[in-house]
């Protein structure tokens, strides 16, 4: 299953993110040498810079690896932030990319963010992100598409805007 589909999916899916994400920033937080060097969750800031080239931003975390690819126009550079967590027990790793600040003024022409080493479960795109009192504004289902590794824009159906990508996906896992 790569994402839930419909309101009801949303419903279901979303206090497993939030809950996922809490754990993932609990354990950032935590003392130190609480988690394995491997498994700390890492934030990251970078610049989206305009002008219509095609560039990435990759972090990883042991064997997972989350890389947001996009092209975007106007305005100047904004600064966003990627972070990537593992769950505890090794079973979710996530990626999560936004800008702090909520809302792009950039016009993206192009976005995917990809994850290599696990398995999308849930995936969601932003065309604004929360901040300032202000909530998260979910894309329009058609104008993203989720696959296993990827999330990205869906070619004439998104409208430009995002300020959030949301990914949780299943790691691998050995079998005895």
């Amino acid at each position: 299953m790569a994402a839930p589909s419909g309101r009801s999916g949303r419903r279901l899916w979303a206090p497993l993110v939030a809950a996922v994400l809490l754990c993932l920033v609990a354990q950032a937080a935590g003392e130190p040498g609480t988690a394995g060097a491997a498994e700390e969750p890492s934030t990251a800031r970078f610049d989206v810079r305009p002008g219509g080239e095609v560039h990435s931003f990759s972090r990883s975390l042991g064997d997972y690896t989350c890389t947001f690819t996009y092209s975007a126009q106007g305005g100047t550079n904004e600064e966003w932030q990627m972070n990537v967590g593992v769950s505890e027990d090794n079973l979710l790793f996530s990626c999560s990319v936004w800008r702090p600040q909520g809302k792009s003024y950039l016009f993206f022409t192009q976005f995917k963010a990809e994850v290599k080493g696990a398995k999308i479960e849930y995936a969601m795109a932003y065309s604004q992100a929360a901040a300032g009192g202000q909530s998260d504004v979910p894309l329009k289902q058609e104008e993203f598409e989720i696959t296993e590794t990827t999330v990205s824009h869906r070619e004439g159906k998104f409208r430009f805007e995002l300020s959030k990508l949301m990914i949780v996906a299943k790691t691998p896992r050995d079998e005895l």
